[in-house]
């Protein structure tokens, strides 16, 4: 059976639109009436019109069915063909409308659900921390706001209203035909026996299709990854020649996902025929005994065809909700991954009661600070510094000393196990995360750059910037020479990523949008990694005006771009080796000394 925790629980989507979905379900219970009204006036009417004979009826039947039996038994066909047209117009008229309002709300609802868990992710996606990025693929959580939601749409629009409507069926044409059947013969009542056993295949294949809708949705995923990997990564699978490898790869998972889909497909399709089937076998039994009843006289031809037509009408609904608890079991998986994400707690979390700040006016202190990515070992150990304000210190060290992740901690894109942060004798985590993150400029090595214009990329440093405060900013990370030759300048659109502008031009363009933010203090991560050498002697005068009155922290392995630091910092394997000038650590710090004559001494 469906798990009722975890389908309630995707149900729970529903709540903000819980009016309409109330008024739907009314709509619903009045359209299947309708269609049960229709079937019970028609083919007693219809035998009555026809064939001249009073319509008989079980002995049993209640009082008020009585009189209109009667009163059908003592009217003229004639006088009856008169009103049929009317009936039926008015009849099939309001159980259209009925029927196009509760699958326009129903629409209506389920459209309104994805828009907002679209929503709900994307903004728990800025809410994460990026802890959480560092375990996901990105493809994987793309999967998740666009495969997994689909099922979602699927289930409470079509799904929930074949539930609701297909189930007011059922009921009504089986109260019907168990009604019926009681009163024309008690061997017919037996055979209803037959359709508990519809259950059974259909519960089992139901736990099937979701053990394989949630390997789908994970295959769903991979291709997702494979994609955003290769198209993002195209110019190293080009030159590295990997075209062939790539598409090896994408084939081998899309076959896998093939096969999960048509092993969901057989058993999703099955369940209609083999639902039908048994209803046919039961209804062949029926005939025999049931026609056995009109040969004799005991019951009209039209109340058998009613009860015949009763019981074959729940075959629909049958099959219907057979492929409804399919496609729940589909949705439930795709509910399972989604509230993974929605109930996944970020690690970087803001205090209730936290501190406004304006400004950095004093110290920036690490105080016993240890950090680790996994819980194991730790990339930073036992780290002291303090930073005054406009001073401009410099990280140093072999790659992987912990560097970039000792910058890291100041915005507080990850929070150590141990130790603190203290910002004008504050602890960074008594802090609003908004207030603390804007006292930074950051440029890092990883630059990103959105698909968007120069002059777009270059404003996401400051909302509402103007014109002249681009312009000024492009000026001072000299970029406003490169721009103003392009045919559309700061509006020609830079491609994914900046695809379309050199690893130079992206860095100076990322350089602009930390300069027009102007934060008191500014971390550079390798801001001159990728500059030419004409470019990173521009960029060293621009950074000169620019760290002047501010406090800097730059990361560089170019050790000629920290000379002009107040101190360097020597980090090695997650621990600060050496702390000092350029001058005094060349003759103090063997590490230093060594990375300096790497450098210049070949």
């Amino acid at each position: 059976m469906v798990n009722l925790k975890e389908y309630f629980k995707l149900l729970r989507f529903l709540k903000p639109f819980k009016k309409l979905f109330i008024l739907a379900s009314f709509l619903m219970c009045f359209s299947a009436i309708f269609d049960g009204v229709s079937l019970s006036m028609i083919i007693p009417v219809t035998d009555r019109l026809f064939t001249n004979k009073k319509i008989i009826v079980p002995k049993n039947l209640p009082s008020i069915l009585s009189r209109v039996v009667d009163k059908l038994n003592y009217t003229e066909p004639i006088t009856m063909l008169k009103f049929i047209p009317f009936v039926v117009f008015v009849l099939f008229f309001l159980k259209g409308l009925f029927f196009f309002f509760q699958n326009y709300l129903m629409n209506k609802i389920a459209q309104g659900v994805v828009r907002d868990v679209k929503n709900k992710l994307y903004q728990k996606f800025q809410e994460l921390s990026l802890e959480f990025y560092a375990r996901k693929r990105t493809g994987e959580l793309i999967s998740r706001i666009t495969n997994d939601v689909g099922f979602i749409a699927n289930a409470l629009s079509y799904a929930l209203t074949d539930l609701i409507y297909e189930s007011m069926q059922l009921l009504i044409f089986a109260a019907v035909a168990i009604y019926l059947g009681i009163n024309i013969s008690w061997k017919l009542f037996a055979v209803f026996i037959i359709f508990p056993l519809i259950l059974y295949p259909i519960i089992r294949l139901g736990k099937r299709i979701k053990k394989i809708s949630t390997e789908i949705q994970k295959k769903m995923a991979d291709l997702t990854s494979i994609l955003t990997e290769t198209i993002q990564g195209a110019y190293i699978v080009k030159v590295f020649c990997r075209q062939d490898y790539e598409l090896e790869r994408f084939k081998n998972i899309n076959q896998q996902y093939y096969k999960f889909m048509m092993k969901s497909i057989k058993r999703i399709i099955i369940l209609s025929p083999l639902t039908e089937f048994l209803g046919a076998i039961a209804v062949a039994i029926i005939l025999v005994i049931g026609g056995r009843q009109v040969i004799e006289g005991k019951v009209s031809f039209g109340v058998f065809g009613l009860f015949i037509a009763s019981l074959l009408s729940t075959i629909r609904p049958l099959k219907k909700l057979s492929n409804v608890y399919a496609i729940n079991q589909q949705a439930i998986a795709a509910s399972n991954r989604i509230y993974d994400i929605l109930e996944e707690e970020p690690k970087v979390k803001e205090v209730i009661k936290a501190y406004d700040i304006k400004d950095f006016k004093e110290t920036i202190v690490y105080k016993n600070i240890w950090f680790s990515y996994d819980q194991q070992e730790y990339v930073l150990q036992d780290i002291n510094l303090t930073i005054n304000k406009g001073e401009i210190i410099a990280l140093v060290g072999p790659s992987g000393a912990g560097k970039s992740t000792l910058v890291s901690l100041l915005p507080r894109l990850y929070d150590p196990q141990k130790g603190r942060i203290l910002i004008d004798n504050i602890d960074i985590r008594q802090l609003k995360l908004n207030a603390l993150r804007s006292l930074f400029s950051i440029v890092s090595q990883d630059m990103v750059l959105f698909n968007a214009t120069i002059r777009e990329n270059i404003a996401y440093g400051k909302e509402g910037a103007t014109e002249a405060e681009i312009i000024y900013a492009a000026k001072q990370a000299y970029a406003f020479g490169f721009i103003n030759s392009l045919e559309k300048k700061f509006d020609t659109i830079i491609g994914d990523r900046g695809v379309r502008l050199s690893g130079g031009e992206k860095q100076r363009i990322a350089i602009a949008r930390a300069i027009l933010k102007n934060a008191p203090i500014l971390i550079l991560d390798e801001a001159t990694s990728q500059l030419d050498s004409e470019s990173e002697q521009l960029i060293k005068n621009a950074l000169s005006n620019l760290t002047e009155g501010k406090t800097a922290i730059i990361i560089a392995h170019r050790l000629s771009t920290v000379q002009r630091a107040n101190r360097i910092v020597v980090l090695k394997n997650g621990k600060i080796v050496g702390i000092g000038t350029h001058t005094k650590l060349l003759e103090e710090n063997e590490l230093y000394r060594k990375l300096y004559q790497l450098q210049f001494e070949m």
